[in-house]
């Protein structure tokens, strides 16, 4: 049973999805994902997901339905995917959690290297769907 709870952000744009390569003081960089972090004590899913977008990456966003649970590979995390809207403004990306971003439709997520199977599932499965 997983230890940990966290938030996965889908932001999307028309078909497309923000995702970031893992920057190097995330756990596994080097990784392309949606954002995401853990929740902290007493926080919500969705407080958790407005403040990990805003420390990432820099933009205000409002949750507006979960659409998926998942867990981690190792099973140490069980992942609650939620669709959130941003408003406007620039990606402004923190270089420690962050080292780039990028704008995806699914088809070029699956594409990227490397990524957790979980993120390929969403993306494969999940998202078409929503």
């Amino acid at each position: 049973m997983p230890q940990h709870e966290a938030i996965v952000a889908v932001l999307r744009q028309a078909d497309r999805v923000l995702v970031i390569r893992r920057g190097p003081g995330a756990r596994m960089p080097g990784y392309w994902a949606p954002l995401s972090g853990t929740l902290e004590p007493g926080e919500s899913q969705q407080q958790a997901l407005v403040r990990e977008v805003q420390e990432e990456v820099g933009l205000a966003v409002t949750p507006l339905a979960k659409v998926w649970e998942s867990t981690t590979a190792g099973g140490d995390y069980l992942l609650h995917w939620w669709t959130a809207a941003a408003s406007p403004g620039e990606v402004t990306a923190d270089p420690r959690e962050v080292s780039e971003t990028r704008w995806v439709t699914p088809a070029q997520f699956l594409e990227l290297q490397p990524v957790f199977a979980g993120d390929r599932e969403f993306f494969g499965e999940i998202f078409p769907r929503l």
